[in-house]
């Protein structure tokens, strides 16, 4: 990443405009030209020199470093996205942000009772199978929670053969590096973050074709694929992926689509009639137990 000198300098007057002595804690005094902070005031509650941040304004400054990134950002009072955008015209990485967790957005569980014939699951970026409508229960089966990984397609799909049974054999290598890219971007994105450095330890542990695949550093997130189910009711489904991202950036939506001039959405209408009951796995079909 590369600083951007003259963007950075016209963003730190801007945000240093936008600042009253007042909400930075400081008086206003008398005579103040602006409504906004003086160079030498941010410099003082940013904790740096006077010249080094006046350097900066004139864009002529150094690459900060991200501990005077994250002072200026508390300096200024910025919000999050305007502390991410600080980093990235400095040219430096954002700072990890806050995950949603477990808690799902009321709206996106919203999302799901308004589409009640297309299956769709909401996932958090490691792998958590986090809510899913009844359509994506009847079509993916139910969610595991027996273990602490339970629910985490990951895990499942590298420590439970049964999982693999509802896919194509010879399609079963291709998921295997889908999941182990996407989780590797996930894990980069979070930096450290206890939850993903304990599931990649337990993968590690459990399964020699992760750590094979973990070892390839291979990235890319999900956002759009094609996959087959091996479904016990309704035969074989074809079905299109599309991923959509939680602002957070740490939850997705996951719809699963009929692709155009199949006879997926027949098949879809026939599992809505027939229901959400558990099914058992059959030599022409299996029990889906993750939506990858």
């Amino acid at each position: 990443m590369k600083i951007d000198r003259e963007a950075l300098a016209d963003f730190l007057r801007r945000s240093r405009d936008r600042v009253s002595p007042q909400d930075a804690g400081l008086p206003a005094g008398p005579r103040r030209r602006t409504p906004g902070l003086r160079r030498e005031e941010v410099s003082q509650l940013a904790g740096m020199s006077a010249d080094y941040y006046t350097r900066l304004e004139q864009a002529r400054g150094p690459q900060p470093s991200p501990e005077m990134l994250a002072a200026l950002a508390r300096a200024l009072r910025l919000s999050e996205d305007e502390r991410d955008h600080l980093h990235l015209l400095a040219g430096r990485r954002p700072p990890a942000s806050r995950t949603s967790g477990d808690h799902v957005n009321p709206g996106l569980l919203h999302l799901l009772d308004q589409l009640p014939a297309t299956p769709v699951q909401i996932l958090g970026d490691l792998g958590d199978v986090l809510a899913q409508n009844p359509m994506a229960e009847a079509l993916l089966g139910g969610v595991c929670s027996v273990s602490e990984h339970g629910r985490n397609v990951v895990w499942r799909w590298f420590t439970d053969p049964a999982q693999r049974v509802a896919y194509p054999p010879e399609e079963h290598a291709y998921y295997s590096r889908l999941h182990v890219a996407d989780l590797r971007a996930a894990v980069g994105r979070r930096a450290g973050d206890p939850a993903a450095t304990r599931l990649v330890e337990r993968l590690t542990a459990a399964s020699e074709e992760f750590t094979a695949l973990w070892d390839l550093h291979e990235v890319a997130v999900r956002r759009a694929t094609r996959m087959r189910v091996l479904h016990p009711l309704i035969g074989p489904v074809d079905l299109d992926c599309q991923v959509l991202l939680a602002p957070e950036g740490d939850q997705r939506v996951v719809l699963h689509t009929p692709p155009v001039g199949s006879d997926t959405a027949e098949r879809l209408a026939l599992l809505k009639i027939v229901g959400t009951g558990q099914f058992t796995p059959s030599p022409g079909g299996a029990e889906v137990g993750h939506g990858s």
